[in-house]
């Protein structure tokens, strides 16, 4: 594995966007969070996905956050970068005229709403790669954009574009992704989006997770890991086991709102979520809280 790829092996982080109880952007959160991480040993952070709630951000909050976590990162771990659309135009020329200068790849969801065909998604990846000033890794959760990227265009993708270099699998469907494992060219990066189901697809040969529950439990999210990377099932399953109903709690009403939860116990950043996400209820609030304590 080549030492781009090798970069995004392991557990990446999705982390949320901070927000101050007015709503604005907490940047004092933003530092605390990073170096919590950090410290968690996750391998590498994802900014502006879907857990940073970014299609809230205003472009001017975006590009300043941006700068935020490269500051709080100070180079220590490598960095990637949320930016999708479902107008590939606009798309290349936000892409072209963005300073990305401090984060190693972008990650790109599928066009959402308009329900593109696979040659149309073909296409918008292809003419995104192209554009792309750094390398692309693609990014699939039909169940918020409900648009599927089928598992033999994603294949294609990979084998006709030098710059795309992985995807981030968040279907929940062990069988596409066994599919994207066994066909998958060399130099292609399997990465899974379910934090369930991630440490079974690493131990089948998927080369590592985004996790949401990294976010705010690193250190035993990444023990479940680097388990999963020794190919040791039976302590992988074992640990996972532990925090499965943290992990539905986590998600039951909505991520991040689960996630904002959890750390806002840990006091890493305000129960803030910008509308229409509310936070969690407080009888799931105090289920998550239970589990926090219990592991801090």
């Amino acid at each position: 594995m080549n030492e781009v790829l090798e970069k995004f092996r392991g557990t990446g982080v999705a982390i949320v966007t901070p927000f101050n109880d007015d709503f604005s952007i907490d940047y004092n959160a933003i530092k605390k969070l990073v170096e919590y991480v950090i410290d968690g040993g996750v391998d590498y952070i994802v900014v502006q996905g879907t857990t940073g709630e970014s299609s809230t951000l205003t472009q001017d909050e975006k590009i300043k956050s941006r700068r935020a976590f490269i500051d709080a990162n100070k180079e220590r771990l490598p960095l990637v970068v949320g930016i999708g659309s479902n107008d590939t135009e606009s798309l290349i020329n936000y892409i072209k005229n963005s300073d990305l200068k401090g984060f190693s790849a972008v990650l790109s969801v599928t066009p959402y709403y308009n329900k593109p065909t696979q040659e149309g998604l073909f296409k918008h990846y292809s003419l995104l790669a192209q554009s792309s000033c750094l390398p692309l890794i693609l990014y699939n959760v039909p169940s918020r954009t409900s648009c599927n990227l089928e598992p033999e265009t994603v294949i294609r993708l990979a084998q006709n574009n030098k710059n795309i270099i992985g995807i981030k699998e968040a279907k929940g469907d062990m069988q596409q992704m066994d599919f994207l494992i066994k066909n998958r060219p060399s130099n292609f990066l399997i990465i899974s989006g379910d934090d369930e189901t991630a440490p079974s697809s690493i131990i089948n040969g998927a080369d590592g997770v985004i996790s949401v529950a990294a976010g705010c439990i690193p250190k035993l999210y990444n023990k479940i890991v680097d388990s999963a990377l020794n190919h040791n099932e039976f302590e992988t399953q074992e640990l996972l086991s532990s925090i499965k109903p943290f992990l539905k709690n986590l998600f039951i009403e909505g991520n991040p709102a689960g996630l904002k939860s959890a750390l806002s116990i840990q006091k890493l950043c305000k129960n803030k979520l910008r509308l229409p996400l509310l936070p969690v209820s407080t009888n799931l609030h105090e289920k998550i809280e239970k589990f926090i304590i219990k592991n801090s």
